[in-house]
Formats: C-alpha cells, sequence, structure tokens
C-alpha cells in the first residue's frame, strides 16, 4: 500500500546519536520522509556512559529508544548498515538495501588498538552500554575477588586498576574509580581495605587533557593525584594481555584495564570512495557534504570539518549542531536554494574529575576550575539529556551520591563469576577454607 507521504522526497539518516538524532528531529515537520536506521534501538547519552561503568547510575537513566523519541512521523529501523553505494544512491544493509534521495551518514566512531587489536579482550573501550556494564562487572568483581584472596601479590594485582588515555573520559574514569575506592566501598568488606586500590592513569603525551590549556591540566592532574590517582605521562604501552600492561620493560600486573587512548571512525566511511583522514573520517564539504555529491552529507564523529585552521572536536555539542544544519542544508537543496556553510559555536568543554572538582573552557575564553566548573558540567549535562524522567533521575543519584558518598548501581550482572581459582577448587567457595564443600552456585542460591 502507498500513500501521500511515499511520494515525498526520502531521507535517510544513518545513526541515532546526537547527530542523527538532531537531523531526524530538524525534519519531523517538513515535506520528507525520515528514516532512521540503527543497530541499536535506543540513543545514548554517551558523556555520562563512564557514569555506568562506576555504578552512579544505571543504563536506563542515559539512554532512551529512538521510536519514543521519533515519533510515528519517523521510520525506524534496527539494522546493519554495511556500506553506501554512493553511484546507485543506496544503502546496503546486512540483510537488505534502502534507496534514499538524500543521505546523512551519522555513524560515530569506534575504539581504536592503534593496530594492536589482539589488546581489545583485555582492555574493554567505553562506547555503548554494554562495554560500561561489562567494565562495572569487572571492577565490582575485582573488589570481591581481592576480598577471598590471601596471597597478597595476587590480591594487588585484583586492586590495581590501569586507565590508558588521559583525556576527558580517561580522566573522568579515574576519578570515579578512586571515589569509589576511596569513599563508597570503604566500609563494605571485611578482609580488604579497598582504599588501598592502586589506579594508575597512563597517557602518552606530555600532560592530562592535552587539548585543555596548560595550567588547567595541571590543576587536573592535581585534583587525581589528591585523590589517589597515580598518574604518569609521556608513558607508552607497548603491550597489553591477560596478566597486565608493559611500559617497555616494565610490566604493571592489573586484572582491570580500561582503554581511553583512542578512536576509528566508523568502517561505513571506507565505503564512499573519498579522502579520509588517519582516524578514517570523511573530509567534508563547508556544507558538510560528501565532496562531489551534494546528496550526502557526514557528521558528528565521522565528520572532519576544519574550522579556523583546526578540526573541531568529536564532543556531543558540535554534533547536535551538525545534525541541525544538515536537516537544513537538505531543506534548502530541495527549495532549490544554495546550501551554507557550517560553523561550529564553541559553547564550551568541561571535565569531571571528581566529587566537586572539573576543569572547563566556555566559549573559548572563560576558564574555571574547582566547584564553580563541576556546577557548569552539571547543569550542561541535565540540560542536554533526553528526557523529564532521565534528567529527574540523573539529578536525584547525583545528589544521593554526593550527600551519601554512595553509588546507587552497584550490581554485578551477567554469567555467574568463577570466583574460585582452579587450583583452589577444593576450599571452600566463599569462606576459603578446606573441607566445606559445595559450588559457588549454591552458595549463592543460598
Amino acid at each position: 500500500m502507498t500513500g501521500p507521504r511515499d511520494t515525498l522526497p526520502h531521507v535517510v539518516i544513518l545513526g541515532g546519536g546526537f547527530g542523527g538524532l538532531y537531523a531526524a528531529r530538524s525534519l519531523r515537520d517538513a515535506p520528507v520522509r525520515v528514516t532512521v536506521v540503527d543497530r541499536q534501538n535506543h540513543h545514548l547519552f554517551q558523556p555520562l556512559l563512564y557514569q555506568v561503568a562506576t555504578a552512579t547510575l544505571s543504563p536506563g537513566e542515559i539512554a532512551s529508544p529512538i521510536r519514543g523519541l521519533l515519533g510515528r512521523e519517523t521510520t525506524v529501523l534496527l539494522a546493519e548498515v554495511t556500506g553506501v553505494d554512493v553511484a546507485g544512491k543506496r544503502v546496503l544493509l546486512a540483510d537488505g538495501e534502502l534507496s534514499y534521495d538524500s543521505l546523512v551518514i551519522a555513524t560515530g566512531a569506534t575504539h581504536s588498538y592503534f593496530g594492536h587489536d589482539e589488546w581489545a579482550k583485555h582492555a574493554l573501550g567505553l562506547k555503548t552500554i554494554d562495554d560500561a556494564l561489562e567494565i562495572r562487572r569487572r571492577v565490582l568483581l575485582a573488589f570481591e575477588r581481592a576480598e577471598r584472596e590471601t596471597d597478597p601479590l595476587r590480591r594487588r594485582e585484583l586492586l590495581t586498576f590501569v586507565i590508558i588515555g588521559a583525556g576527558p573520559t580517561g580522566v573522568e574514569m579515574a576519578g570515579a574509580l578512586a571515589e569509589i575506592s576511596r569513599h563508597s566501598l570503604t566500609r563494605d568488606f571485611h578482609n580488604i581495605d579497598p582504599s588501598q586500590a592502586r589506579i594508575l592513569l597512563l597517557e602518552g603525551l606530555p600532560r592530562v587533557l592535552p587539548v585543555y590549556p596548560e595550567h588547567l591540566s595541571e590543576k587536573a592532574r592535581r585534583s587525581l593525584e589528591k585523590l589517589g590517582v597515580e598518574v604518569r605521562t609521556d608513558t607508552r604501552v607497548t603491550h597489553i594481555d591477560e596478566t597486565g600492561v608493559y611500559i617497555g620493560e616494565e610490566h604493571i600486573r592489573a586484572r582491570s584495564i580500561i582503554w581511553a587512548a583512542g578512536v576509528a571512525a566508523s568502517p561505513v566511511a571506507r565505503s564512499l570512495g573519498v579522502e579520509l583522514d588517519r582516524a578514517g573520517r570523511v573530509k567534508v564539504a563547508p556544507e558538510l557534504t560528501l565532496p562531489g555529491h551534494e546528496d550526502i552529507f557526514v557528521i558528528g564523529d565521522l565528520a572532519h570539518f576544519v574550522q579556523d585552521g583546526q578540526p573541531i572536536p568529536g564532543v556531543a555539542p558540535a554534533a547536535m549542531q551538525q545534525g541541525k544544519h544538515a536537516a537544513r542544508n537538505i531543506l534548502r537543496r530541495l527549495r532549490g536554494q544554495p546550501m551554507e556553510a557550517f560553523r561550529y559555536w564553541d559553547r564550551g568543554t568541561y571535565a569531571v574529575i571528581g566529587r566537586g572538582q572539573a576543569v572547563g573552557v566556555a566559549f573559548q575564553r572563560f576558564e574555571s576550575s574547582g566547584f564553580s566548573a563541576w556546577l557548569a558540567w552539571l547543569g550542561i549535562h541535565v540540560l542536554f539529556l533526553i528526557g523529564f524522567r532521565s534528567k529527574l533521575a540523573v539529578l536525584i543519584n547525583w545528589a544521593y551520591s554526593f550527600i551519601a558518598f554512595k553509588r546507587s548501581a552497584r550490581l554485578i550482572t551477567g554469567p555467574l563469576p568463577e570466583l574460585v581459582r582452579p587450583e583452589r577448587a577444593g576450599e571452600g567457595p566463599l569462606t576459603g577454607r578446606p573441607g566445606t564443600g559445595g559450588s559457588v552456585r549454591d552458595a549463592a542460591a543460598g
């Protein structure tokens, strides 16, 4: 069956992140058909993903179903995009294809291990809810296993956490892990002192938060060290395996390793047949279009856009603005009007370090640190959260964490872990004493 809408120009949007969502919303009342394609059914507020990984927030508080956000006017397809046939104006899916009149590509970025993809199973990145839940699981399990470990060296290994990369994600993760160990868990265990956990933040460049002004980077470093984080700059990881991290000849034994050092653009970009930058991003035209193809727009983390001699950062506000601009240019093109060049308005960037501590720069000139920057960070993130329920839930959880020094989402999910080492399988599953018998599953059930 066909209807009046079937004759309208078809705009296909790949990706339901910030760029794709804002493009779709901007076209909601326009005379076009809009189809959004994503391999997940939810929009994720990625700036707060680390708070799921560190047990402050639950996934439902920072994610919302795409269908619910866009309504019935927009078609939403759960599908895997494998490429784009530019000449044929088709999106290639794992199980079919989709034709378009205008295309917006906002498929984002994934982890980059700089040619060492084998490190991925030992050093988890943080891009999806699944990533965050697995990091949360490993972190909380490390404390549980350490509680039962009698070997001091193995206990030390379990309570060593390594974060690789000191950009905003790495700094925020390190600060949150320090607060968990120094405050949230201090009274939860009998055999270990969680505050003695060793947290290392490794950065290959000379300072943390390298895109921030130098004095703010130094303030961030001092705040991290005050929390108990061991910060190492000019430090390059040479190998990662199941035993820990290697820095040249130095071996840091650790069971929990978090990767925050690099990103690579979505592989969809390689199917477009145009020049890419070193990270695999598309070098877009000033109008955000694919060079030589005015019907294809590339936005968000997939776009390499240079403004005033510098590439704009891969942050949520940039993707939002690009999504809106791409929608405007689609409508201008359909009306026969010339498209307009994009201009990013940098309202500011902030990185939170810990409870009441942050650094940031607003409007490229107003620098702040400490409690005032933390309040600004809090307000900005609540403002951009999607939906009143999410805003309220996040505010309540933040208030609880701030006042009580507690984390409300300290749940270990996933398969029941093997808590007893094979060489000690004859010992009791909970007490560590010989002869108690039973199994971990039986003990957990009882």
